[in-house]
């Protein structure tokens, strides 16, 4: 996404969790957004292995390095200190569209504008 001229938009409709929320982070500054009641969730990759003791342990070094990685992906694009990036990533970390906003995840909550007299109106003709 880091590569495309054009700013990418992106959107939180409902939950972006996950990958889901690097890619909602990654979009291009000022052009993240959330809707009022969206939940947006980061956490440490996971992952499972089986085999003989080194195939697992590969496993896990190779997490490991994934973890830092998207830590300072993270990082990078809320502006936020790795050292706190580490903490919300090291569980399921839920946020609200506004706490979003406030971890620097997405730049703003589309909020609907309210109807004027003169709407209502012009609806009725």
């Amino acid at each position: 996404m880091q590569y495309i001229r054009p700013p990418i938009h992106t959107w939180c409709i409902g939950q972006a969790s996950s990958m889901g929320s690097l890619l909602l982070t990654a979009g291009a500054p000022g052009h993240r957004y959330a809707l009022p009641h969206s939940r947006i969730m980061i956490h440490q990759p996971s992952g499972a292995a089986q085999g003989q003791a080194t195939d697992i342990q590969i496993q896990a070094e190779e997490i490991i390095k994934l973890r830092k990685m998207l830590n300072s992906i993270y990082s990078n694009h809320t502006k936020q200190p790795l050292e706190v990036i580490e903490k919300w990533m090291d569980r399921d970390y839920f946020m609200t569209a506004d706490e979003a906003v406030e971890a620097g995840l997405v730049d703003r909550v589309l909020r609907p504008t309210p109807k004027s007299s003169s709407d209502d109106a012009s609806s009725n003709t």
